[in-house]
């Protein structure tokens, strides 16, 4: 699915993680993974852009989505197609 750049935070274990990359890959989405389990750092900055400490935290575009509870609740709702354009 071409549309809105989608960017996701992950750890290589998490389980919501593992669901959210399941559901975009479900629609076909093309996302960019960063994982914050290799590069502390980058939890650091996550943690500053999302003002949250766990993963799976997901932007669409500019919008700053949340984790997967969010990311699911949004496709349920029928919304996420629209946002990932």
């Amino acid at each position: 699915m071409a549309g809105s750049k989608v960017v996701m935070y992950t750890t290589a274990v998490c389980p919501f993680c593992i669901n959210a990359k399941h559901l975009l890959d479900s629609k076909g989405v093309v996302y960019e993974e960063i994982r914050v389990d290799r590069n502390p750092p980058l939890r650091e900055k996550m943690m500053a852009d999302s003002g949250q400490r766990t993963v799976p935290q997901i932007w669409i575009g500019d919008r700053h989505v949340g984790g997967f509870t969010d990311l699911w609740a949004l496709d349920k709702s029928g919304k996420l197609d629209d946002l990932l354009g």
